[in-house]
């Protein structure tokens, strides 16, 4: 199956204008202007994911609001898991993979995820932006079909750095709302959920340090996403569901975590990134939790006014300071 761009405007749109607001923001930060960007399309997997394509399935893309922006889309039914790959024009020597949410029952890819990439790239950073299948269609691997493609994503990023110039070891991760839920799974991936394929799976799992905005952590209780918890987990018992929250993966082996929310957030609520932190101070885990006033759910690197929202320059001395 050949690769499909995301059509539209979503490439045209990742060269170009300046990205970064000015504000309240480090003159670094304020400075940034990105170079017109080279992108490019990666399969995740050499051939069809682990099971196959189950028969009848067919990939979507459609507007996240019918009144929305035109490049404003979401992938439902994810068949071919990809990367979309924007490269700096000044590397810093480091990579991340940035995972979107969308509730698990879409893969929001279009603008937001466009701007992501643009203002990480900018920042020197190797951006990768991961499409990954849903649990809530007939994969084999159940709710662990994301969890595999994220796992395989990664290790697609690390066998490239060489040949793109990146340190291997020096892989951020950022993941958001239900993105932000797959994200720490994957951060706290001790071993794979999928058998080995190529030389590519024999590469290790693991990333230097994470981003988590507005996370979905919480899987039973009244701060669950219903969403997220019915996508991933369709009539599972609250105690096997329990198992599926994002903080019951927290060990010695997660990694530094910065957690970003907005006290306003009404999708999910900010007491999913209090709990999360909390297990990650519990467990020993270097992390830092910044919650802002106001925001909502979703909010991206930009204020509607173009102005950078204070997280960006919060998370990326994180990063820094944790070698990312």
């Amino acid at each position: 199956m050949p690769l499909r761009l995301p059509r539209r405007s979503l490439l045209a749109g990742m060269a170009g204008s300046a990205l970064l607001g000015s504000g309240a923001v480090s003159a670094k930060i304020r400075s940034a202007k990105p170079a017109p960007a080279l992108i490019s399309v990666l399969p995740v997997w050499n051939d069809a994911p682990p099971g196959g394509v189950p028969g009848g399935l067919v990939e979507q893309e459609i507007p996240r609001s019918p009144t929305g922006p035109a490049d404003d889309t979401a992938f439902l039914h994810v068949t071919r898991p990809t990367l979309l790959h924007c490269r700096p024009a000044k590397p810093n020597g480091a990579a991340v993979l940035l995972v979107p949410g969308g509730g698990y029952a879409r893969v929001a890819i279009g603008r937001g995820g466009a701007e992501l990439l643009r203002a990480f790239a900018a920042q020197g950073y190797h951006a990768y932006l991961l499409k990954y299948r849903l649990p809530g269609d007939p994969w084999q691997a159940g709710p662990d079909a994301p969890l595999q493609d994220a796992q395989r994503a990664l290790r697609v990023i690390r066998s490239m750095a060489r040949a793109e110039g990146y340190d291997a070891s020096r892989i951020a991760l950022w993941g958001g709302s239900a993105g932000g839920h797959l994200a720490a799974r994957l951060a706290n991936s001790a071993s794979a959920a999928y058998a080995a394929t190529d030389a590519i799976d024999g590469l290790a799992l693991g990333v230097k340090a994470a981003i988590l905005l507005y996370p979905v952590n919480h899987m039973t209780g009244p701060h669950a996403h219903a969403q997220s918890r019915q996508q991933l987990l369709g009539s599972r018992s609250d105690e096997e569901a329990a198992a599926y929250a994002a903080q019951a993966g927290v060990s010695t082996i997660s990694p530094p975590t910065f957690l970003g929310h907005a006290l306003d957030d009404q999708v999910v609520p900010v007491e999913n990134s209090l709990s999360y932190f909390a297990a990650l101070r519990a467990g020993g885990v270097p992390a830092e939790l910044h919650v802002q006033e106001s925001g909502g759910h979703g909010f991206g690197w930009n204020r509607a006014n173009g102005v950078a929202w204070d997280w960006p320059v919060l998370a990326l001395s994180f990063l820094r300071t944790h070698g990312a």
